[in-house]
């Protein structure tokens, strides 16, 4: 008797995910490490001198993190309401941050309580920056002003009351000392000059601005507000270059990369997306738990840093690349030992011993082999099969129609298992691949349980599921053979169009020859 041979699974080529150079770069990070703040992480911001600390500003404290700690190794708490938008100077020894209060607070990293407290704003401060000079501080307030301050007088330089609702954005130049922008609720992103008394350039962005970023060139700007991300051209009046419409819900945070070459975004929709600066196409994302709120990368993208609503800091690290060098080195003598003697060829007078392949069967091909028809069909009509495995259930019922069972499989059924048998085919007959075997199961079907249509109601519906879905099918098979007629007209009229080109060419050129000898 001869061996059961299982049912050949007719496999289908899947589209998997492209990989580049991005995918494999910013998949070179550890697992990330959780940290939980006691409230919602409105700010990070890293040193930008080494070893690159960063400081993360959540309800009434900023605490800062070494790179690799996960316990906060300084933390500035002499705030009486929520602190916010915790910025570092370009030297990393100074610390500037908002509060609640209206007041914004100067820190030391040494020190612990403050060298310098503004007083100005009426409500809260969510915006607070150096600018390039180092001895100015720029920020925002919900009281609808930008003001600027001097640092060692501790006093205000100029207020500016363009914006008509709360300033919860902004960044400096890093170009001119004197350019800093701020983005409000009111739609706009306004560039302020230190020299001037009012703004020299508005730019309307459309939804209330939660983030803004400059280009270290100081010619571009970025601005995210509501799904969309702005590239703008500074130097061209504010021209727009690009809106990007990637997210589902607010953008809420922006970020480059150390080079310039990525731009990183992170939304309420718990993805982080990050754009090429050259097409700003999408080339990578992230996904997280929960909402994000803000997000920073250390200035060697060693560190990816994102602070969501629930109060849960999300640290990143990128693997080290030497430890995978090293063991590479240590795996080779281990591979030159598995593949020694491959490819040996065997001699007349060897003899060879073959170890016996035991082959496993799965469930459906233990009762085929058993002429069990039915239980088979039941084995693959299991949800996870059906849903995942599509293939499987169409294999087995192909097998059982070659064997002539299908029809005696399918009879004899309860409402339930109709039902099952119904809704798959409905929705899996429309696929090119199981089309021609699904097509006989639904003809099966239809004659079998005819006689029963009109005692159930589940099972009625099913069926005209399955006869809109046939209906959809035939409707665009009827419209795609319209547009292939088009287009085998349109086809056939520029072939002839070329023809009488060329024939009337080949005629000139004969013409043109038999005046030619004329003239001799």
């Amino acid at each position: 008797m001869a061996s059961y041979k299982p049912v050949v699974v007719q496999a289908c080529p899947k589209l998997g995910e492209k990989i580049t150079q991005d995918t494999l770069y910013w998949r070179g990070y550890k697992t990330p490490v959780q940290i939980k703040e006691f409230g919602a992480v409105n700010k990070i911001d890293f040193s930008p001198v080494p070893p690159y600390n960063y400081a993360v500003t959540a309800s009434s404290r900023i605490h800062i993190y070494g790179r690799y700690s996960q316990e906060p190794i300084k933390t500035f708490s002499r705030f009486r309401d929520a602190a916010y938008c915790a910025t570092y100077r370009d030297d990393g020894r100074l610390l500037a941050a908002g509060s609640e209060a209206g007041s914004i607070c100067l820190f030391d990293v040494g020190g612990k309580a403050p060298l310098r407290q503004f007083e100005g704003h009426t409500k809260p401060v969510h915006l607070v920056g150096f600018l390039s000079d180092k001895y100015r501080v720029f920020s925002g307030g919900d009281d609808y002003s930008s003001n600027l301050w001097d640092i060692p007088s501790a006093t205000e330089i100029i207020s500016y009351s363009e914006h008509t609702d709360y300033v919860r954005c902004g960044c400096a130049s890093k170009v001119n000392a004197d350019v800093f922008l701020t983005g409000s609720y009111d739609h706009t992103v306004k560039l302020f000059d230190a020299r001037t008394k009012s703004s020299v350039m508005t730019i309307e962005h459309g939804h209330p601005v939660e983030s803004v970023l400059l280009f270290p060139s100081g010619g571009l700007l970025v601005s995210a507000g509501g799904r969309y991300v702005k590239v703008w051209d500074v130097l061209k009046g504010g021209q727009l270059l690009v809106s990007l419409k990637n997210h589902h819900k607010t953008v809420t945070c922006l970020c480059l990369n150390s080079s310039g070459q990525r731009l990183l975004s992170g939304s309420l929709d718990r993805h982080v997306k990050i754009y090429s600066t050259t097409s700003y196409k999408v080339v990578h994302s992230f996904n997280y738990a929960t909402s994000i709120l803000s997000l920073a990368l250390s200035p060697e993208d060693e560190t990816i840093v994102v602070g969501m609503t629930n109060g849960v800091l999300n640290v990143k690290h990128r693997k080290p690349e030497e430890k995978n060098e090293n063991s590479q080195k240590k795996r080779q003598p281990a591979y030159r030992t598995y593949v020694k003697g491959r490819t040996y060829m065997p001699k007349q007078e060897d003899f060879c011993v073959s170890k016996p392949v035991k082959r496993v069967l799965r469930k459906y091909d233990k009762l085929l082999r058993s002429f069990q028809s039915s239980k088979a069909l039941d084995a693959v009509l299991e949800p996870p099969i059906m849903l995942h495995t599509p293939e499987v259930t169409v294999a087995v019922m192909q097998e059982l129609h070659r064997r002539g069972t299908l029809r005696s499989a399918l009879a004899g059924r309860d409402e339930k298992q109709v039902n099952l048998l119904l809704t798959f085919v409905a929705r899996r007959v429309i696929e090119p691949r199981f089309t021609p075997v699904l097509v006989i199961v639904a003809d099966m079907l239809t004659d079998i349980y005819q006689p029963v249509v009109g005692q159930s109601a589940i099972v009625d519906k099913q069926f005209l599921k399955l006869q809109q879905a046939i209906g959809k099918e035939i409707d665009y098979q009827e419209e795609l053979l319209e547009v292939l007629g088009m287009m085998d007209t349109l086809f056939a009229t520029f072939t002839k169009k070329r023809d009488t080109c060329l024939e009337e060419n080949k005629s000139n050129g004969v013409t043109e020859i038999i005046e030619t000898n004329r003239s001799y």
